[in-house]
C-alpha cells in the first residue's frame, strides 16, 4: 500500500471550502480529514473534535515547542495548527488526506513536502462572496468588512497553487475536485502500489 495523498484546500471565508470538503468526505471512503486545533472559541453550530480541536492558548503554545505542529499559523486572533501525528497515521494507511487550510500554513506545508496537492477555492466573484458572508449571519459588519478585506490577500495567493476552482455552481466544483483526487490515484507510484491488475502486467513485460 502506498502512502496517501496530501491534499491542502485553501479558500477566502465564505468561498464554500468547508462545504466542499465535508461534501467530498461523505462520497469518498479513501479520504480522509485531519482535524485542526485552535484557540478560537467553539460556535453554537461546531463540535469539539469534528469541526476542530479547539484549545486553550497556553496549551495551543505548548504544542508549537513541542513540534507538534506540521504547520501553524494566526488567523485574524486566533491560532490554528495541523497535528503531525494524526496526517502521518492516517497517510500511512494508505488514506488521502485534505487539509483545510489558510495560505500561510500551505507555504510551511509545501516546504516540508514538495509532493502535497494544493487547491484553491475561489468565489465567482467579490460581491458575491460578501453576500455569502452575510447570509452566515455569523459575524457584525465590521467582521465581515474585514474578512473580506483578507480574502484580497489570501486570493492575491491563488496562483501559487496547481489548481484552482470556481465555486460558482457547487456540483460542479465538488466534481473538480473530485477530479484532482481521482487523478493523483492514477499517478504511476500509486498504481503500482495498489493495483494488481497494474502489477501483473508490468511484471510480465
Amino acid at each position: 500500500m502506498t502512502t496517501g495523498q496530501l491534499i491542502l484546500v485553501s479558500a477566502p471565508s465564505g468561498a464554500g471550502k468547508t462545504s466542499l470538503v465535508k461534501a467530498a468526505l461523505e462520497r469518498d471512503a479513501q479520504l480522509a480529514v485531519s482535524v485542526s486545533h485552535t484557540t478560537r472559541p467553539k460556535r453554537a453550530t461546531e463540535t469539539d473534535g469534528v469541526n476542530y480541536h479547539f484549545v486553550a492558548a497556553a496549551a495551543f503554545g505548548t504544542m508549537v515547542a513541542d513540534g507538534d505542529f506540521l504547520e501553524h499559523a494566526q488567523v485574524f486572533d486566533h491560532q490554528y495548527g495541523t497535528s503531525k501525528q494524526e496526517v502521518d497515521t492516517l497517510r500511512a494507511r494508505g488514506k488521502d488526506v485534505i487539509l483545510e487550510i489558510d495560505w500561510q500554513g500551505a507555504d510551511q506545508i509545501r516546504q516540508l513536502n514538495a509532493q502535497a496537492v494544493s487547491v484553491f477555492i475561489l468565489p465567482p466573484s467579490v460581491d458575491v462572496l460578501r453576500k455569502r458572508l452575510e447570509k452566515r449571519g455569523q459575524d457584525s459588519e465590521q467582521v465581515i468588512v474585514r474578512r473580506l478585506a483578507e480574502a484580497q490577500l489570501e486570493m492575491s495567493q491563488a496562483h501559487r497553487y496547481h489548481y484552482i476552482v470556481v465555486n460558482d455552481d457547487f456540483d460542479v466544483a465538488l466534481g473538480e475536485i473530485q477530479s484532482i483526487l481521482h487523478a493523483g490515484r492514477l499517478r504511476s507510484e500509486a498504481q503500482i502500489a495498489n493495483n494488481d491488475v497494474v502489477r501483473a502486467i508490468l511484471s510480465a513485460t
